[in-house]
Order: C-alpha cells, then sequence, then structure tokens
C-alpha cells in the first residue's frame, strides 16, 4: 500500500480510500451490509487507513454501517465524513451555517460510534454562509475535540475567492475525476498548487463503467440510480467512448496482470501527483481488485494513450 500525508496535516493516509456512497444502501442496486462490513474489514487487513462517508448517503445509513464495521478497529482507521447537505420534508438544500454544523458534527459522532472525526468536510458549498463564519465553527470544532481537522469537497476554480484568504485551514478537498470524467482536471491541479490542498477523486471508475464489467447492452435495474440518462456514463456516445477507453484498459491488463479497475486508478494516482483516489466498493472482492493499483505505475507511453483515449471523448480535440 502506499501512503501520503494529507497538506496541513498530520494525517497519514493509504492512498486508496474506501469511499461509503454504496454503503448507503440506496440507489446502487443490491446492496448487502455483510459484504460491505467484509469489505472494510478487508481493507483495514490489507493497509487501507482512510474511509469516507458523508451524513447524506443513506441519511445515516452509511456512517452507522462504517461505525460498526469499525468497532474494535477505530485505532486503525482515519474516518472523513462530510455535513452541509439537509433532507427534510422530502426536500434536500444545502445548509453551512454553524446551528447546523453543530447538530450535524453531533449526529455524525452518535452514527460513526465515535467520539472524534479526522477530517470534517464541507459537502457542498450553500452560497450564502460567509466562508469565515464556517470555518471559526470548525475551529470550535476542534478545540472540542469533535474533529481533528477539515477539508473541502465539490469546489471549483471559481471558489478561489473566498478561499484564497483562508490558506492552511482546510487539508484536502474532493472532485470527481476519472478517464471518463476530465472536466476537472485543470481546477484540481490548480486548487492543489495554490491553495496547498490534497487532492481526493470521487467518481474514479466513472461509476463502475471503468471496471471491465459491462458492454454496450449494459442495462440497470430503476433502484440503480445508473439507469438514469444523468448517468451520461452509462448511455449513448458517452458510453461508446469509455468502452474504448475499457478496450485499451484490458490490453494493459492482460500484459501486466493487474484488473482493469486497478489500471483507471493507477492512472490518476500516477497522473494527479500527490492524490488520494475514492474508490465506493459493495463487497471485498471489488475492494481486492482496487487495492491492485498500489506499487507500481504505469509507462509514459501507456499514460500518453490513456489521456489521448479520454481526451478525444471529452471533446477536446
Amino acid at each position: 500500500m502506499e501512503y501520503i500525508n494529507l497538506r496541513n496535516s498530520d494525517l497519514n493516509v493509504s492512498r486508496i480510500c474506501m469511499g461509503g456512497c454504496p454503503m448507503g444502501g440506496h440507489g446502487w442496486g443490491s446492496v448487502s451490509e455483510n459484504n460491505l462490513v467484509r469489505a472494510v474489514h478487508s481493507a483495514v487487513d490489507n493497509g487501507v487507513n482512510f474511509f469516507d462517508t458523508a451524513d447524506t448517503y443513506g441519511l445515516g445509513k452509511s456512517e452507522e454501517t462504517l461505525g460498526n464495521a469499525l468497532k474494535g478497529k477505530r485505532e486503525k482507521a482515519i474516518i472523513a465524513t462530510k455535513f452541509g447537505v439537509r433532507v427534510e420534508n422530502g426536500k434536500t438544500f444545502y445548509d453551512n451555517s454553524p446551528a447546523w454544523i453543530e447538530k450535524a458534527v453531533e449526529g455524525s459522532l452518535k452514527r460513526l460510534g465515535t467520539d472524534y472525526i479526522d477530517l470534517y468536510q464541507i459537502h457542498y458549498r450553500d452560497n450564502k454562509t460567509d466562508i469565515s463564519d464556517v470555518i471559526d465553527k470548525l475551529e470550535q470544532l476542534k478545540s472540542k475535540g469533535y474533529i481533528r481537522y477539515y477539508g473541502l469537497s465539490n469546489i471549483h476554480s471559481k471558489d478561489m475567492g473566498e478561499l484564497n484568504n483562508h490558506k492552511g485551514k482546510f487539508i484536502s478537498f474532493q472532485d470527481e475525476y476519472s478517464l471518463a470524467c476530465r472536466k476537472n482536471e485543470s481546477d484540481i491541479v490548480e486548487l492543489s498548487n495554490e491553495l496547498g490542498l490534497t487532492p481526493l477523486t470521487w467518481g474514479s471508475l466513472g461509476q463502475g463503467i471503468l471496471t471491465g464489467k459491462y458492454d454496450i447492452n449494459v442495462k440497470f435495474d430503476s433502484n440503480d440510480r445508473r439507469s438514469r440518462d444523468t448517468y451520461v456514463n452509462f448511455h449513448g456516445e458517452k458510453l461508446r467512448k469509455n468502452l474504448e477507453i475499457v478496450e485499451y484498459m484490458s490490453r494493459i491488463s492482460k500484459e501486466i496482470g493487474k484488473s482493469i479497475s486497478a489500471i483507471a486508478i493507477r492512472f490518476i494516482l500516477d497522473y494527479i501527483k500527490n492524490s488520494v483516489v475514492l474508490v465506493g466498493v459493495k463487497n471485498p472482492e471489488q475492494l481486492l481488485l482496487n487495492i491492485e493499483a498500489t506499487d507500481w505505475s504505469l509507462s509514459n507511453e501507456q499514460i500518453a494513450h490513456l489521456l489521448d483515449i479520454s481526451s478525444f471523448k471529452e471533446g477536446v480535440k
């Protein structure tokens, strides 16, 4: 396993982070809680010490499952969760207010079964609460010992203005990035360099299209969010272009004896310097395929070819 220190912190984390969205048990087809717990245990046993979730995943279910899975193993884990997405009376909205942060962190601590959170992240900005007020509240939580550090999620270059005056406060940020979605690439590089933050990538396997499990005839049941057209990786021209990437990764897989998933993850680890890759898994088997991505590198030629295929797909050419 490869490890990295999140910038501005003493958190030494595995560069593979187990993502907790499937733990919410909603929108990813059939999910077994037993398999999820086994996957967490397998992760710990294989050197993965970084786990990311959010209070909104399954409306708290993900945090509860992760907390249960880490009972007796808390000292081996670095837990990241998020706040800022509220669901009330059937409506979803963003809230970064200090009052909500206080309520949210108490709920997360209880569901996770822990007395501290290693990394507490703003899931989405609400575009009304001043970032200084958010930071002041997070600093209070640090002084109480509720959280150790705080980070950002779903931010872009347009957010630089409000963040420039707070360098050194946040330690990391998350954005969607994969060979199937490179639209945030320049933002990720800029935010990492200008603000001194460690980039964490989500959607790193393109919601699964980069695993090699699917072909042009892929169909999902209605309980799987990927059945919807908004999940473009599995529909139309986008699907066909993604499968071109998978075809080339399949050739690399046969040459070097690594899983296709591992190659997709390795591309990010090699190309986005000093990054951490978040991967959502539903069972130990998926976890083991993903961690094949560590302790080796793609060749410059392989990276160049993957960049060429994915750039074409993104419409850059």
